[in-house]
C-alpha cells in the first residue's frame, strides 16, 4: 500500500474486492497484464546514462531571456554553451 498521506481514505479489503468484482464486470475493462501495468508506472523520459546536477544560480536577465527565446531545449543549450567555455578555458 503506497505511504498514507494526512487524511487520505483507502478502501477496507471488502470495498476493494467489491470495487475490483465491479470492474471485471464491466465488459468494457480490460484487465491489465503485469508488465503492461509496469509500463503504465513509467511517466517521464527514461533516466540519462550521465545526470545533470540541480542548482539554484543567479543570472543576467539578458542571458536567461536569450536563451529562453532560443525555445524548447534552452537549458541544455545553456550547458552546452558552459560547457564550450570549459573546454577553451581549461590550463
Amino acid at each position: 500500500m503506497p505511504k498514507l498521506k494526512p487524511g487520505t481514505i483507502w478502501p477496507t479489503p471488502e470495498e476493494d474486492a467489491a470495487i475490483t468484482a465491479a470492474a471485471m464486470s464491466d465488459p468494457d475493462t480490460l484487465p491489465l497484464s503485469d508488465e503492461a501495468f509496469a509500463k503504465l508506472k513509467r511517466v517521464g523520459r527514461p533516466r540519462a546514462a550521465i545526470t545533470k546536477e540541480r542548482i539554484t544560480i543567479r543570472l543576467s536577465r539578458e542571458v536567461v531571456e536569450s536563451f529562453r527565446a532560443t525555445g524548447s531545449g534552452w537549458q541544455t543549450r545553456m550547458d552546452e554553451a558552459l560547457m564550450e567555455w570549459i573546454r577553451k578555458h581549461r590550463s
